[in-house]
């Protein structure tokens, strides 16, 4: 994740240590989106907090071990894990929670979707990417809860902006909202195969927006429908994750129909032409 609102006002967990997990299964939910089960007894001390809740997601590097993961993420605790070994310290990504189940087949289980950036063979692909694509069951894994950054107050109308990579967690602010929420969610996917069923209070009209080509720049269709929707008439509360413009064009948009900046909540999750 890249910038983030100023006037945050993001949850943190009571407790946040580090949890050993290991893949439990690995599926296409859309052609553009992986969905991998994680799951381990240390989920048994989960703090779940919906919403767009996230996570630290370590990954072991080729031929290493998560030997190197911090027990806490600190100043002094990343400073050392920085000091390890760039071939044995393990990769670092934040995602969200797509989906906790305290009670899964075989003890708490949680869900982590992660979009199919770029190409392998191109060498346009990051780790993470290649690592959604090619993880298998029994692989190990650490996370570290990082709680939520939405924060609506109560009552306030919502508008949200996402792209693929913010779908996830647009989809847990939809789902976890008060059901008597009224807004709008602009969402923005590569393909029509793309789309999710979402489940969205009746009030919060979704629309869906297709990438015209492949070549499109991600969020730039998000952000022409964001333009083309009527100003809000009520207190309002909005939220923008996805690619780095789209968080910060939208914020810019928000603005200027009159939202106050501390009501405005937005992060880059990525930076076009940079591997993820």
């Amino acid at each position: 994740m890249t910038r983030r609102s100023a006037a945050d006002h993001r949850r943190k967990p009571e407790h946040s240590r580090a949890i050993r997990l290991t893949v439990r299964s690995r599926a296409a939910v859309t052609p553009h989106m992986s969905r991998v089960t994680l799951g381990g007894n240390g989920l048994h001390a989960w703090e779940h907090m919906g919403f767009d809740q996230w996570f630290r997601l370590f990954l072991a590097p080729a031929g290493a071990s998560l030997q190197h993961v911090p027990d806490s993420l600190t100043e002094a605790s990343y400073a050392r894990f920085m000091l390890a070994p760039a071939s044995r310290r393990p990769l670092i990504r934040n995602y969200t929670v797509r989906a906790f189940r305290p009670s899964g087949p075989d003890g708490p289980e949680l869900d982590v979707d992660l979009v199919a950036h770029g190409c392998a063979d191109e060498g346009t692909a990051g780790p993470a990417s290649i690592w959604a694509r090619e993880c298998a069951v029994g692989d190990e894994v650490a996370i570290i809860n990082e709680g939520t950054m939405f924060a609506a107050p109560e009552g306030a109308t919502v508008r949200l902006a996402a792209d693929e990579s913010g779908l996830p967690a647009a989809a847990g602010i939809l789902r976890d909202l008060p059901r008597g929420t009224a807004g709008l969610a602009v969402i923005e996917v590569p393909t029509e195969e793309d789309r999710q069923p979402l489940d969205a209070p009746e009030r919060v009209v979704v629309h869906w927006v297709v990438r015209q080509t492949p070549a499109s720049r991600p969020g730039a269709a998000a952000l022409a429908r964001l333009r083309s929707l009527p100003p809000p008439t009520a207190p309002s509360y909005a939220w923008a994750a996805g690619e780095s413009d789209l968080a910060t064009g939208a914020r810019r948009h928000w603005v200027s129909q009159g939202i106050d900046k501390g009501d405005i909540s937005f992060c880059g999750y990525w930076k076009a032409g940079a591997a993820h």
